[in-house]
């Protein structure tokens, strides 16, 4: 069976390896090099430098097309960021992989919106890709736990875990179920306005940290200064740092940055 895998993000670049384990991927389909960091230098994307490190073939167009020298039987769609318009998705078959339990958390951002909803458990949803935002018919489904000490970036390794092998037995001859029409709800993006730290509320405070740890990062300021908090938990219902990161300074222990103001 010769895939392709469309993908960008690092939960795209993690289903991509485990794929290329089992399975002959003819190429990657992702966005182009963009900047990056403090210095804005131009980057490849996660999954590119995965591909890279496996030899795959990579293409990088400003909008989704397919290359027609390199015919597929199946596209897997992975965290990639651009939308699939219906003539490419008229050519094949497109499986895209969502780290939600569809229909709860259609859109950008699902692990973040459901550990800031307090949700406890999430999932993997396999379903067919369609115009519609995350809508198409659903090939595989399971659930895990999120448990309390979990961030955004235990969620997303599991989920990459749980879609491979669901994908493997997709793969071979799927089968789609229609979605609900209900319990339909969106996961917006991620906006700068959700990464402030509201501290009158300590329960809200410690899942956006772990919502948005590892890769995004919460903020608030303390001690006259502002600091992105990236863990922390409650102690006697109150919000308590464990790892910061005062602007302009590398992560720390919130007893270092301490130890560093008494001083």
């Amino acid at each position: 069976m010769r895939l392709a895998v469309a993908a960008t993000a690092p939960l795209g670049a993690d289903v991509l390896e485990r794929l290329a384990e089992r399975h002959e991927i003819a190429y990657l389909l992702t966005r182009p090099d963009a900047p990056r960091g403090r210095g804005r230098k131009l980057a490849a994307p996660p999954a590119k430098e995965t591909a890279d490190r496996l030899g795959i073939r990579v293409e990088q167009p400003e909008r989704p097309t397919l290359p027609a020298d390199a015919p597929v039987d199946t596209v897997v769609v992975c965290a990639y960021g651009l939308l699939i318009p219906p003539s490419l998705l008229a050519q094949g078959l497109w499986l895209n992989v969502h780290p939600s339990l569809l229909p709860r958390w259609r859109g950008a951002a699902p692990v973040e919106r459901a550990i800031l909803a307090g949700d406890e458990v999430t999932g993997v949803t396999i379903h067919e890709t369609v115009e519609a935002l995350d809508a198409g018919p659903i090939a595989a489904q399971e659930s895990f736990a999120i448990g309390p000490d979990d961030d955004a970036g235990t969620v997303y390794a599991r989920a990459g875990e749980v879609a491979a092998r669901l994908l493997n037995d997709v793969i071979a001859g799927p089968s789609f179920t229609p979605q609900a029409e209900a319990g339909i709800t969106y996961a917006e993006k991620i906006q700068a306005a959700d990464r402030e730290l509201n501290l009158d509320d300590p329960i809200d405070a410690c899942r956006r940290v772990r919502a948005l740890s590892p890769h995004i990062g919460a903020w608030t300021v303390l001690h006259e200064r502002r600091m992105t908090i990236w863990r922390a938990h409650l102690e006697d219902g109150a919000f308590v740092p464990d790892e910061v990161q005062p602007e302009g300074k590398g992560r720390m222990s919130w007893d270092a940055f301490m130890r560093g103001i008494r001083s």
